[in-house]
């Protein structure tokens, strides 16, 4: 009975990966609109702390060709040291408007969302890209996004990213994970359903959408702020799209514990963001449960190695055809390695609802939410 439902979890996971290289080609046939007039664009920077690569990150911001931008950032205190960076960078770059503000201790769990809330307010423009401090940018990024948001129905976009690990092996695993199995699913649901969400550390949106959902307030208790705010934008009538432009996600060196904790929280927080995609993903990795398969029934070996041949090709899809990552195409024989690690991970997210986030223990609700863990 057991290989039966493998072999039943494999043929599903062949028809996703067959999804994943159809999602692809459509993703790419998109037509791309000619760069026309500009919109003047805020970019909200929130802070804290000194990431891996910051004042590259930062300055690949700095210098975009672009006619008119300019740059926000927000830190709780003073002594966060993202700030002598910051002052550095506004220094170096005289002719890019930007501020520094600082928010102090947020009123709810989401800090970052405290600190965007802040930036919306002073910022001047109504075309907004929202991107984490360890995001980096070729020198066309905005030039990218506002050709995009010529299309008066477009209101939110998210960036695809590409991760790029430090020295560090596990965060090298988890970055392959990211190019080769996260945005396949995200191209899966956008060529399903549409986009109805958003992912990921860049997002662009126009300040009536933001508005339109009841502003961050309403994103302030949610731990994954970015999937509901696709959400909500989408259920409100607004238009969500894909980008075009990926973006460079520099995830740094984290060690294996460091890792494992923040590997653990993405996953509890998926489950609770959307459980029922979270189940699904059962069917979005065939390596493991082709491997589970072979090992308690050899002669399924030609569904293995199907398994295996159309994993591949998914990957390469995505890394590859999509993202342009050189990561995988130097240390493809690393694949199968993080497909089981994050398959332990996956069971892992389906036990447990507290997650360490910043040095602080938070409960995480059903519906996504969270609060701290009052010692």
């Amino acid at each position: 009975m057991a290989q039966w439902a493998l072999a039943a979890v494999v043929l599903g996971s062949l028809v996703y990966c067959v999804l994943v290289v159809v999602a692809v080609r459509r993703y790419l046939d998109v037509p791309r609109r000619k760069f026309e007039l500009p919109a003047p664009i805020s970019i909200l920077k929130p802070l804290a702390g000194i990431d891996e690569g910051l004042e590259e990150n930062l300055r690949s911001f700095f210098a975009q060709d672009y006619p008119d931008f300019e740059i926000l950032f927000a830190v709780g205190d003073t002594g966060d040291a993202a700030v002598e960076v910051a002052e550095r960078l506004r220094a170096q770059f005289p002719q890019v408007p930007s501020r520094l503000l600082v928010t102090g201790e947020p009123p709810y769990p989401n800090a970052k969302v405290f600190s965007l809330d802040r930036m919306l307010a002073a910022a001047r423009y109504d075309l907004l890209v929202m991107s984490d401090s360890d995001i980096r940018v070729g020198p066309d990024m905005l030039r990218r996004v506002a050709v995009e948001f010529q299309d008066h129905t477009i209101d939110l976009a998210t960036c695809p990213y590409r991760a790029v690990p430090g020295a560090s092996f596990w965060s090298t695993l988890e970055a392959i994970g990211m190019n080769t199995e996260f945005l396949a699913g995200v191209l899966v649901a956008r060529m399903i359903d549409g986009m109805k969400f958003a992912v990921g550390p860049t997002i662009v949106a126009r300040r009536r959408a933001l508005d339109g959902i009841g502003g961050f307030d309403r994103l302030k208790d949610y731990l994954a702020e970015d999937f509901v705010m696709g959400q909500f934008a989408a259920q409100a009538g607004f238009g969500v799209i894909l980008s075009s432009c990926t973006v460079e996600h520099r995830i740094g060196s984290q060690g294996l514990r460091a890792n494992a904790a923040h590997r653990l929280r993405w996953a509890r927080s998926t489950r609770r963001s959307r459980p029922a995609g979270y189940l699904g993903q059962l069917f979005t990795n065939p390596l493991p449960p082709a491997l589970l398969l072979l090992a308690i029934a050899p002669a399924w070996w030609p569904l293995a190695a199907a398994a295996a041949v159309m994993r591949a090709l998914a990957a390469w899809a995505v890394a590859g055809w999509v993202l342009h990552d050189p990561l995988t195409a130097r240390r493809w024989w690393l694949v199968p390695v993080q497909d089981i690690l994050g398959f332990m991970f996956w069971l892992a997210g389906f036990f447990g609802n507290t997650i360490v986030w910043r040095g602080r223990r938070y409960h995480l609700r059903a519906d996504g939410r969270f609060e701290p863990i009052k010692r």
